[in-house]
């Protein structure tokens, strides 16, 4: 699992000769802990042969070709304290070149459209006197105050101008994402505020900046959370995608506006049963727009004169891969794609309309000949009759009679879902535990996105509510439907997937003999004062204050039910988790030990986040859920009996000196 590759970006030439595309390349363990490497990769489209350009030990993103095609840059950060810089390499081949240098490195970039300039987005640098503060032992964290903008840069890239002096385009928003127009006299940016991650995901909008003049406007008034935007391409309109009202917690419609402002349309159907991600154009007339749909992805074109949607790609309608919002020539007759499937990550697909897609990579060979569950999506009524779906992985070797021990793995968000593709990672090692003979379910309980507003909102100002019973009911079907052990059932999941497996570790402890609760919320009482994203959390889950509702947090908490727990509870996340704060972890975990309960473990990863990324912490998750999983689950350990054993050590398959 933990050494598969996977494409994670892919980008066609404008000629539709070529594509590029990024392959993520796990690092291996001898090597110091860190994330995955990523490497370019060119194929060319007619032969199908693909050749690397960069690989081993760096880290490729945000490739986009040059608008003659010629060369292609991308972000990289080259050497031991180098930030990361924009570079580009030609297609003939060579040396990569430096075309920024800037202090604090680039978080975005984008090709003006002749070519011969950039534009980049950095955070404004540290000032010489800030530096000498902080030598001096002055450099204190003022916290949320003194922010720094995100702002936004020009610099020319001619071979003669090699890190030539940016101009500075904005100076009094933080600008988090943007696009040319056509002509490359305009820059459609989305801006807020403050820097602050919270403001990202809630007060964005869409700002028109005159390249020429620097001045700028706001164009969109979008309520709550703001997806991409594109330029049509005549200049005169505008595509984003965002959420219908502030309180949706993720962005779900597609919505068009004249470029010299307006009211915006909103083009998606009445009552869509599923979510918008992305939006692109066509032509001047028609958008095209990407959404997730249930466990299933699609493509679809709306025609502006007539409003009329057509999908012209479906997941389901091509073997079942879960493909990637696209790349493609400007005349509609190309496109790339990453997409996955039940029984692969990621690969590179291309497609020509009115034809099937076409595998195009093949990076992990060796899961030909690695059986596999077989995984499909199953629906069952929750109690209220609410139909519900998920997805289901059967053991490896499964008899139609017999009943195994059952893993429920719980997405995060909640706004997200699970698709029918590759469901399997370090944390959720679906494949793994069906391997080792468990059953395994990944629900998409009400509050997912995929399934439409009402679907999603059912969480809102009711945390745990329908959203878990959703779960246990589950449960149940699988119990009743001669699948699941009754007495052998464990539960795990991350963040708010997390926050399930707290309630089902004491709320709900007689479903689950055993859970794993990663990165997960226990008190939602401070959860809302040690969290990053306060009017996140208020806007579009709580939708009250906390004064408001302190009863309702109180018994929506973990913590609350902690004294009444008969489940086995690993806790596990990063130290510098600024999501959910560590101090979530630490609080289920002391209420359950000063309750006497003999089955609680907290394991904590310096350094991590909200997830692990270096190698070393993914190895330790997916080692110590599955000990857990085997000890109280399939193995039927007693709760008061001894945990299992806390150094794994001898399972990292590295060499260790003995203990004098």
């Amino acid at each position: 699992m933990l050494g598969l590759k996977s494409v994670s970006s892919a980008a066609i030439s404008p000629d539709g000769k070529y594509a590029a595309y990024t392959v993520i390349v796990p690092r291996t363990f001898d090597e110091k802990p860190g994330g995955s490497y990523s490497e370019l990769h060119i194929i060319d489209l007619k032969t199908k042969v693909s050749g690397p350009f960069i690989i081993g030990k760096e880290n490729i993103s945000s490739i986009a070709w040059s608008p003659d095609g010629s060369e292609i840059a991308f972000r990289m950060r080259r050497g031991e304290k180098a930030k990361s810089q924009v570079w580009s390499i030609p297609l003939s081949g060579g040396e990569a070149r430096q075309l920024t240098d800037c202090k604090s490195g680039v978080s975005a970039f984008a090709w003006h459209p002749s070519g011969k300039q950039i534009a980049y987005i950095a955070t404004e640098p540290e000032t010489k006197r800030e530096k000498t503060l902080e030598d001096k032992g002055y450099g204190f964290i003022y916290f949320e105050e003194y922010l720094k903008h995100k702002n936004l840069y020009l610099v020319d890239v001619l071979p003669d101008s090699q890190n030539a002096n940016a101009t500075q385009l904005t100076s009094d928003v933080t600008v988090w994402s943007f696009v040319f127009s056509e002509d490359g006299k305009k820059i459609a940016l989305a801006a807020t505020e403050k820097n602050l991650i919270d403001y990202s995901y809630m007060f964005k909008h869409v700002h028109l900046l005159d390249v020429a003049t620097k001045e700028i406007k706001q164009l969109t008034q979008n309520p709550g959370k703001l997806g991409n935007f594109k330029f049509s391409p005549d200049g005169k309109q505008l595509a984003y995608t965002a959420a219908l009202e502030t309180k949706d917690h993720a962005v779900s419609q597609v919505y068009v506006m004249p470029v010299k402002g307006g009211e915006a349309k909103n083009l998606t159907k009445a009552n869509f049963r599923g979510h918008v991600h992305w939006v692109n154009w066509k032509d001047n007339n028609t958008i095209i727009y990407f959404a997730k749909e249930a466990a299933n992805v699609t493509l679809t074109e709306v025609n502006l004169k007539n409003n009329k949607h057509k999908q012209i790609l479906t997941s389901e309608n091509n073997g079942g891969i879960i493909f990637s919002p696209p790349d493609y020539t400007t005349d509609f007759k190309q496109f790339v794609f990453h997409g996955d499937f039940p029984a692969h990550p990621d690969e590179l697909f291309y497609w020509q309309p009115g034809k099937k897609m076409n595998q195009l990579t093949e990076l992990n060979p060796q899961l030909k000949n690695t059986e596999l569950g077989k995984q499909k999506v199953i629906s069952y009524k929750a109690d209220d009759g609410q139909e519900v779906e998920g997805i289901l992985i059967y053991p490896v070797g499964y008899k139609k009679d017999v009943v195994y021990p059952t893993i429920v793995l719980v997405h995060g968000g909640p706004e997200s879902h699970y698709s029918n593709g590759w469901v399997s990672g370090y944390s959720t090692p679906g494949q793994v535990l069906a391997g080792k003979g468990y059953a395994v379910f990944y629900p998409n309980y009400r509050a997912s996105t995929g399934y439409g507003l009402d679907f999603a909102l059912a969480g809102y100002g009711d945390a745990a509510g329908v959203e878990f019973d959703d779960i246990r009911d589950g449960i149940k079907h699988l119990i009743d439907i001669g699948l699941a052990d009754k007495d052998r059932i464990g539960l795990g999941g991350g963040s708010y997937g997390g926050f399930a497996s707290a309630w089902f570790a004491t709320y709900y402890t007689e479903y689950v003999k055993a859970v794993c609760m990663f990165v997960g919320i226990s008190d939602l009482i401070s959860k809302r004062g040690t969290t990053d994203i306060p009017y996140e959390e208020l806007l579009v889950h709580s939708g009250k204050p906390l004064e408001e509702m302190w009863d309702q947090s109180l018994k929506r908490s973990p913590i609350y039910y902690a004294h009444q727990s008969k489940t086995a509870t690993l806790i596990y996340g990063g130290a510098n988790d600024t999501r959910v704060h560590p101090s979530q972890s630490i609080e289920l975990y002391r209420r359950m030990k000063m309750n006497h309960h003999p089955a609680v473990r907290l394991v904590q990863y310096p350094g991590e986040g909200h997830g692990n990324r270096n190698q070393t912490g993914r190895l330790d998750v997916i080692l110590r859920i599955l000990d857990w999983y085997d000890w109280y689950v399939k193995d039927a350990n007693p709760l008061n009996g001894p945990m299992p054993p806390l150094d794994i050590s001898d399972k990292y398959g590295i060499d260790l000196p003995a203990d004098k």
